[in-house]
């Protein structure tokens, strides 16, 4: 399976990075390594998460952030937004 990654999603993980940052030295590269080994686990896992709005939505290990994406008929994996859950009902409505 591929996974693609839109830009709305890599503007969220920047953001997510830049604020762990601000709460401790490293801690917005863990934030960052963290939630990239979880969307690479979409190779082997894309398609089992429950839906949310029409997204799938793959919930991280370590951080309190979801992923939200599509599977098409072609097997490819499109992450369309990492974000804090109460910002995202409304964000995914309007994709």
């Amino acid at each position: 399976m591929k996974v693609r990654i839109l830009s709305s999603a890599l503007n969220d993980l920047a953001a997510g990075r830049a604020f762990y940052d601000a709460q401790g030295d490293g801690l917005g590269d863990y934030f960052f390594d963290s939630v990239f080994s979880d969307i690479d686990s979409l190779n082997l896992y894309g398609g089992v998460h429950s839906k949310i709005a029409g997204f799938h939505r793959l919930l991280t290990h370590r951080f309190p952030y979801a992923v939200y994406y599509k599977l098409d008929s072609d097997q490819v994996v499109t992450v369309f937004r990492r974000q804090h859950p109460a910002k995202t009902t409304r964000d995914l409505k309007n994709l």
